[in-house]
């Protein structure tokens, strides 16, 4: 099943309001809580490219996929590529504990590769 997720962008772009966040970028209260909760089923392709704009990510970021239980895909299906694991998330954790002059490298890394 195909899920908005969210929150893991919220945390690394250091979001805490997200209803806020989401008000301030253009969506309704009503969507906005939709968002947030979890509830939403449906969603236009305008609140896609409005969350993308806002997030700065691609529609990729902000879906996950979790197969059913008795579903079986093929390895190498497409759709796997959009399951999350936690240690995709600890990426906040492990710059904490990065010693500085690495942390230092890795930003100019980083920026070289920009």
């Amino acid at each position: 099943m195909l899920n908005l997720n969210l929150q893991h962008i919220f945390e690394a772009r250091g979001i805490d309001k997200p209803y806020a966040f989401l008000v301030k970028a253009g969506f309704t209260a009503h969507t906005a809580t939709a968002i947030v909760s979890g509830s939403t089923r449906t969603f236009k392709l305008e609140h896609i490219e409005l969350l993308c704009k806002a997030l700065v990510c691609e529609p990729n970021d902000l879906l996950s996929f979790t197969a059913d239980k008795n579903e079986v895909l093929a390895a190498d299906h497409p759709l796997l590529k959009l399951q999350h694991t936690d240690t995709e998330q600890n990426w906040r954790q492990t710059l904490a504990t990065i010693p500085f002059n690495k942390l230092k490298e890795l930003s100019k890394t980083i920026a070289k590769n920009d």
